[in-house]
């Protein structure tokens, strides 16, 4: 009689989960254009869609990698077996020294598609107000569960990254698509669909002014910089920053999706503040393949690129709280990556290497350049993932604060001009994050 009461416990705790209505009667096929198809049915939005088909051997945060731009225009395999158990919280803040308008990392969901070996029927957590499936309904993203992620993941392993379909509902009993009717979104300017469209300002009274150029930011990247007590100007990633230069102590660059060849115009634009500019700044992501193509590298496709809170860097050189000959575990999530070559452009540096695939994970100026560079292809803010480099914000900050403090002292810029504040073009009040849902 113990041993029956005992063993109803946990029963009885799962049943004060929240249900989550699913579509598991409708059919969705996922159509992976190097031929295999995978069947299974339906949850959240009643629609299709095609993507770029990836895997993300996170093991946390769905709602935080949905969210991040930089998975725009992709159709998101988890290969974590059981997601949505702890549901989806709500997505608004205050805007202040602490957040940014947003609790995830963005507005809304990124991705065109999820992908799922087991959607969660019941969801408990605190913060949740609804499930992942009506989330990504209300968003009008579909998703498939019931299919064999692991087979899904070796596949794009082994083959590549590959373009492909989710089709839901009388779709999935229509034939595969044609080669030519799938949607590649690397052919897009993906950036500009996500960077913001109009400047605005965070924390406006922090104690160092840092421009910031999105290329699709995640929430998480602001949200570390000002609770810095940076003040954050949050620029276009197309926006004229040499126009305004000279009232900021810092430039960070964020990152963001697809192709970074179609930043190629912010490279070049970066070359001339780099050659002109003696301020800190530093890269994450498409920011940090935008320096390194200002500095002369290359960039390049990954066979099936980095995604995951999981991955080991290598630090090859010392900066701040970065030591040299450490290895950091890190998030990521990129399908590029830029070229190791020998010799380095003059003036740089390899910064970290991955430890799995030998891919660079990070440039820095040389020490002789006179230059306070740093780019790093994985996400120190993480978000989710781990926090083992979540100092090199601080470090960027201090350095930023230090240079600062030398112009007040009586320094001047490189150009030789005293330091000047023009009036911005565009107010000051603080505003939520602007991320295209």
């Amino acid at each position: 009689m113990f041993f029956r009461t005992f063993s109803s416990v946990p029963r009885l705790s799962r049943s004060l989960a929240t249900h989550a209505n699913l579509n598991t009667r409708i059919p969705a096929v996922l159509h992976l254009k190097t031929g295999e198809s995978f069947a299974g049915s339906s949850f959240g939005a009643l629609t299709s869609t095609y993507g770029e088909t990836v895997f993300s051997t996170s093991i946390t945060s769905y709602t935080e990698s949905m969210t991040d731009p930089s998975y725009r225009g992709q159709i998101l395999v988890f290969t974590t077996p059981l997601i949505g158990n702890y549901g989806v919280p709500s997505n608004k803040t205050p805007v202040d020294s602490q957040d940014v308008g947003v609790y995830l990392e963005s507005e809304g969901i990124q991705c065109s598609a999820v992908v799922v070996a087991d959607v969660a029927e019941k969801f408990s957590h605190h913060r949740a107000v609804e499930s992942l499936a009506s989330w990504c309904k209300r968003h009008n993203v579909p998703g498939i569960t019931g299919v064999d992620t692991r087979a899904i993941t070796r596949l794009l392993r082994d083959q590549g990254t590959t373009l492909g379909r989710l089709a839901v509902g009388e779709d999935a009993q229509a034939p595969a698509p044609m080669d030519e009717e799938y949607w590649d979104p690397s052919e897009e300017n993906l950036v500009a669909q996500v960077s913001t469209k109009e400047p605005y300002v965070l924390n406006p009274t922090g104690d160092v002014k840092i421009a910031v150029l999105d290329f699709g930011a995640k929430a998480n990247i602001l949200r570390s910089l000002v609770r810095r007590n940076a003040a954050v100007t949050v620029l276009p990633w197309d926006f004229d920053f040499h126009a305004v230069r000279a009232q900021y102590d810092g430039l960070f660059l964020t990152n963001g999706p697809g192709d970074p060849r179609h930043c190629m115009d912010a490279a070049l634009n970066l070359r001339k503040t780099l050659e002109e500019w003696d301020k800190p700044v530093f890269g994450i992501c498409m920011g940090h393949q935008v320096i390194g193509m200002a500095a002369g590298l290359d960039a390049y496709r990954m066979t099936f690129g980095n995604r995951g809170h999981n991955q080991p860097v290598l630090a090859l050189a010392s900066s701040g709280s970065i030591k040299a000959g450490r290895v950091y575990v890190t998030s990521q999530n990129h399908q590029y990556a830029l070229k190791l070559q020998d010799p380095f452009p003059a003036g740089w540096e390899p910064f970290f290497i991955n430890c799995n695939d030998s891919s660079v994970e990070g440039i820095k100026s040389t020490a002789d350049s006179g230059k306070k560079v740093w780019g790093v292809q994985f996400h120190p803010e993480s978000a989710g993932g781990p926090l083992d480099t979540i100092e090199m914000f601080t470090d960027f900050l201090a350095e930023c604060r230090a240079h600062k403090m030398q112009l007040g002292l009586g320094g001047q810029d490189v150009m030789g001009a005293a330091k000047v504040e023009p009036a911005l073009a565009f107010t000051n009040a603080p505003q939520p994050i602007a991320v295209a849902a």
